[in-house]
């Protein structure tokens, strides 16, 4: 398979790209027969924090769609319907992506059922819809859980612009599948970032809402992320044990363009919270329809690998 690299952004306006979009659901084809257990090599700590992804989308994007799937009925504005059909779509099949991840670290020795349990608890119960509400309290309900999930958007447009311009990954040699799906993922995600933003906003535009969406959300993340990083590499059948997560280490690691700025992420996680701020002010859409036209699983599934 061809090498992924960085799609340099196109010069068309940010804005009117945005505009144009119809999102879609695009099939993929990944083979991940050849992939090794660090697919950077020499790096595991970089790979298996970046492998917290396979653990936490499968079963977070499945209640992403769940979620949008109630909010449907609430939706008064027909464009912003459609987008809404085609984020699902969209993250319907990440979901699916990851998981054959999953299924291929087991096969490799690592197990990431327990780790992953616990999310599916975690969306499942904790996040999920709550039977037995009265009708104004359900669809307040709904669009909390959608400001949730427009905070928790707001980081995955952060993460997917990052891996479309981490020409570090390139230069350490990363497995091209996996840097195929990173960047594939990526740019899907650039592409439909304003939807969960504009269906909050539809369904309540009070700044408070996403004040509260990410304050919840953020730091969900960040302890998601810490424990899933740290059962990665205990559980890995290579290392015994040997290696512990630390901040100053991952500092370390993105210096070298392995893994997101710590310091970049919270400011991002900030300008969030301006008032005036839009998902469109965050990547670009031209770069990623630049990288969805030329990713190697998306041709391979099109017949044109």
């Amino acid at each position: 398979m061809p090498r992924s690299t960085p799609v340099p952004a196109l010069a068309a306006p940010a804005a009117r790209v945005h505009e144009s979009l119809v999102l879609e659901p695009r099939d993929v084809r990944f083979d991940w027969s050849r992939l090794p257990l660090h697919w950077i090599p020499d790096e595991p700590m970089a790979t298996h924090v970046i492998n917290v992804l396979h653990l936490l989308l499968p079963e977070g994007e499945r209640w992403f769609v769940k979620v949008f799937k109630e909010a449907l009925p609430l939706i008064r504005d027909e464009q912003l319907r459609e987008e809404v059909l085609g984020f699902i779509g969209q993250e319907a099949i990440h979901a699916e992506a990851h998981q054959e991840v999953l299924d291929h670290l087991l096969g490799q020795g690592l197990d990431p059922r327990p780790y992953v349990r616990q999310i599916s608890w975690l969306f499942q119960r904790v996040l999920g819809d709550k039977p037995g509400l009265s009708p104004a309290r359900q669809r307040e309900n709904v669009i909390e859980r959608v400001a949730f999930i427009a905070a928790i958007e707001h980081f995955t447009a952060f993460l997917g612009n990052w891996a479309l311009n981490s020409p570090g990954l390139d230069r350490a040699k990363a497995d091209p599948t996996m840097l195929d799906l990173l960047r594939w993922h990526g740019a899907e995600e650039v592409e439909h970032r304003s939807v969960a933003y504009d269906l909050m906003v539809h369904l309540d535009p009070g700044y408070l809402r996403r004040v509260r969406g990410m304050a919840v959300s953020g730091p969900l993340l960040v302890h998601l992320w810490v424990r899933g990083a740290r059962f990665l590499l205990a559980a890995d059948p290579t290392l015994a044990g040997r290696l512990k997560p630390t901040w100053r280490e991952a500092g370390r690691i993105a210096k070298r363009g392995l893994l997101p700025d710590p310091v970049k992420s919270v400011r991002s996680g900030l300008r969030y919270l301006r008032p005036g701020y839009h998902p469109t002010q965050e990547g670009s859409s031209s770069q990623a329809l630049g990288y969805l036209a030329a990713s190697p699983a998306a041709r391979a599934a099109a017949g044109r690998g």
